[in-house]
């Protein structure tokens, strides 16, 4: 008897051993996942890794692809677009059009990426090799006001395409409709059928992504606006429906709030999660993860706490479990994460050994301010709290001929070497309202022989709060006399980055070298 109290006590204690061992290796991910301004995620699997594309508006290069092994890490690995379409259009800014909400599908051993520019209509773009070069985009579908496009193959070969439209452009909005394309995917081949109007229940849907699951075709889309809304999923029989309707995920007593459109992903081992963004005002739209099973043949979304299938986005969850766990890496990387606001001309920015020089660039008289400058090279925000240091070195030929470092949105704020009458000054300027027309409110820290080339820190605070600092030595800093109140622009969080300009035309410009570049977050 004692030998057998023995042996179970044993047993028992083996049993705990391995229970809590197993709970120390139950890793959790907390949301945001991503935040940063990736806005409208569609996101694929194509074997054991995973992709996911979003908007970029008018930022070249566009069409970022980020690619993860775990669906919670994930790193910037390049662009499909090296310049939007028309050309001389975006050489010139157009605050908030340009490429929105995209699609990323695999077919045939090729990616391809369906996306709307409102002003002109939906493209596709393809590529065999991810990190490879994208084809030429293709104009799928000419019209003002048609957005959000996604693409199914279906099993009897035939090709679909749904969509939304823009109110702004098209002058109707809340109606999600479907279209046939030819088989190479590249031309829409009828009219269309209108396939859902949500207008009282589900006003502004939109973002629509299209799914086949046992013989069920599905709609995952947006409803309600982008910072108040909630998901709705359709399903039919027929691609052309009728569909049924159901609300399969909303904001409830969560902090996230939208929860706005996003993806379905099944990993590889069979289990199904949902990627989508909020909206987070000057942060930008930044991508959260949720859990995801199927009920009853409809998807619940987050955490389902009062069992009617509509779920609330979750603050954190047990990690996807797939047959690659690595993360992806921390390193910042200027070279991918910065983009250009408008199509880049070459000889704004050329490398030159490590580095690279920035060309001032002429800003044209009715440009009154920075937010109509075509030459401000950007990149996201890439947290709530962070420090980031750099430096820049300008080397100028002509009077009015300024370099800096600014945090951008409707409005602005950073520190600049100016080449005045009176030599070389260091000046902290705000923009208050830019995309209003307002003047810059400039204050002068160093009145002349400033050195040419200064230290700059930011330090970014909860609520995007900026902090401005500089110094002469990179030891000692001095903080700028006010902070300022970050802000978003036209569909896109603030940014932050550099710019140099001119006030005339010349045939030798000055030009910036930013020699040093680090974000502690």
């Amino acid at each position: 008897m004692a030998a057998n109290k023995k042996i179970i006590f044993s047993l028992l204690c083996f049993t705990l051993q391995i229970y809590f061992s197993s709970l120390s290796f139950a890793q959790t991910y907390n949301n945001p996942i991503l935040h940063e301004d990736y806005s409208d995620p569609d996101a694929i699997r194509v074997g054991d890794q995973y992709y996911m594309v979003a908007s970029s508006f008018t930022s070249v290069p566009g069409l970022p692809i980020l690619q993860s092994s775990d669906l919670v890490h994930w790193q910037l690995i390049g662009y499909a677009l090296d310049k939007l379409s028309p050309y001389e259009y975006y050489q010139k800014p157009h605050h908030g059009a340009g490429v929105w909400a995209p699609s990323i599908r695999f077919h045939n051993g090729e990616f391809y990426i369906y996306y709307p520019d409102p002003e002109m209509g939906i493209y596709v773009v393809k590529t065999k090799n991810i990190l490879g070069k994208w084809s030429t985009p293709v104009l799928v579908s000419p019209g003002k006001g048609l957005i959000d496009p996604c693409p199914l193959w279906d099993e009897d070969g035939k090709v679909y395409l749904v969509h939304a439209y823009a109110g702004s452009r098209a002058g109707i909005k809340s109606v999600l409709a479907m279209k046939q394309m030819n088989v190479s995917g590249t031309k829409i081949i009828d009219e269309g059928k209108l396939i859902y109007d949500g207008h009282g229940i589900d006003p502004t849907v939109e973002g629509p992504k299209l799914y086949k699951r046992n013989g069920w075709y599905y709609i995952f889309a947006p409803a309600g606006g982008v910072s108040t809304g909630w998901q709705i999923v359709l399903r039919s029989k027929n691609i052309y429906g009728p569909y049924e309707r159901k609300k399969v995920m909303e904001q409830g007593a969560s902090k996230i709030n939208g929860p706005h459109q996003g993806a379905w992903v099944q990993t590889n081992t069979n289990e199904d999660w949902f990627i989508h963004f909020q909206d987070k005002g000057a942060y930008g739209r930044i991508t959260h993860l949720q859990p995801m099973i199927w009920k009853n043949e409809w998807p619940v979304i987050g955490f389902d706490k009062d069992g009617d299938g509509v779920g609330e986005p979750v603050d954190s969850y047990t990690i996807p479990k797939t047959k690659l766990l690595k993360q992806a890496s921390a390193l910042y990387n200027p070279a991918l994460e910065f983009q250009w606001n408008v199509n880049f001309q070459p000889q704004w920015r050329m490398a030159l050994g490590n580095t690279y020089r920035q060309y001032a660039v002429v800003k044209q008289d009715s440009v009154k301010n920075l937010w109509n400058f075509p030459a401000l090279y950007l990149a996201k925000i890439p947290a709530e709290k962070f420090e980031l240091k750099t430096s820049i070195n300008f080397t100028s030929l002509q009077k009015g001929e300024r370099a800096g470092f600014i945090v951008f949105g409707k409005s602005y704020a950073g520190i600049e070497l100016k080449n005045t009458e009176k030599g070389l000054q260091l000046n902290y300027i705000e923009c208050i309202k830019a995309d209003k027309g307002a003047q810059e409110l400039v204050t002068n820290l160093i009145n002349d022989s400033a050195p040419s080339k200064i230290y700059i820190r930011l330090v970014m605070e909860p609520n995007a709060i900026a902090y401005f600092s500089y110094s002469i030595d990179g030891i000692h800093y001095i903080t700028c006399p006010r902070p300022f109140q970050a802000e978003a622009g036209v569909w896109v969080g603030a940014k932050m980055g550099y710019y140099c300009s001119s006030e005339t035309t010349t045939n030798d410009a000055g030009y910036m070298t930013v020699d040093a570049f680090s974000i502690l977050r």
